[in-house]
């Protein structure tokens, strides 16, 4: 695995650019309740590199896989109105996005991945990805780089948390196990849904999220159960995931 910005622009050139699959990970930097870090999806981000790179070295060490650095700032607009979110504007992310994935496809490189550490990205990066293929015939990839639904990390969840979302349970575990010291666990407070905006299809804001008082919170969940081991069973199975799929694209060529 190699990491695009440690490349002089000769070994870039030199780099089989029609088989190497560039991955761009799409962080975010936003509200994650009261117990998690603003920087949590970009954490995350960066601390799935690091377990991707190991997965790799035992299942196929010569992949060719060269890796950007994680973007730290996202589309976040549902949660603006929590105090420390930053976010890009839907149509400044578009650029942004489709501005670095020509970068790419200019220079050659036939297969990138986005991948997708905040669900909010998603959207949009599915917009790029149809865009730079109609005009580039780049491969461009739009994955989910959370496993929530596998069943080692379902069996995380405390049995009494009956619905995990946003800053919940999971994603404070994973910040846990990645820096456990940027989480406040005595600070948790579980988030329940004001409404069925998620039910309805309406693009549901972090206000829909609110404590048992009815003050809004912008998480799902309770993230009182959560653990630095449960954070790293998340994190390496999330891992697996990505790696099967590096593995099919080889596969499909």
């Amino acid at each position: 695995m190699m990491r695009y910005h440690r490349l002089t622009t000769q070994e870039m050139r030199e780099a089989d650019r029609e088989h190497v699959v560039v991955l761009l990970p799409l962080g975010a930097l936003e509200q994650h309740g009261n117990q998690a870090p603003l920087g949590t999806d970009w954490m995350i981000a960066n601390a799935l590199l690091d377990y991707i790179e190991k997965e790799l070295a035992q299942r196929a060490p010569d992949y060719p896989l060269l890796v950007m650095p994680a973007m730290p700032i996202g589309l976040s607009t549902e949660h603006k109105n929590f105090c420390g979110t930053v976010t890009f504007r839907t149509e400044t992310y578009y650029h942004v996005l489709y501005d670095m994935c020509e970068s790419l496809a200019r220079h050659g490189f036939q297969n990138v991945v986005l991948l997708v550490c905040h669900g909010g990205n998603t959207a949009m990066a599915q917009v790029v990805s149809r865009q730079i293929r109609s005009e580039y015939g780049t491969n461009l990839y739009v994955w989910n780089a959370g496993a929530f639904d596998d069943p080692e990390v379902q069996a995380t969840i405390s049995p009494d948390n009956t619905f995990d979302f946003h800053g919940g349970e999971m994603e404070t575990s994973m910040a846990m196990a990645i820096d456990a010291s940027s989480v406040k666990l005595e600070r948790a407070q579980a988030g329940h849904a004001a409404n069925h905006a998620l039910q309805d299809g309406i693009g549901w804001i972090a206000e829909d999220w609110v404590t048992e008082d009815g003050t809004p919170i912008g998480i799902g969940g309770d993230p009182k159960g959560a653990t630095k081991e449960k954070g790293e069973i998340i994190l390496k199975a999330s891992a697996r995931a990505v790696v099967d799929r590096l593995i099919q694209i080889q596969e499909h060529q």
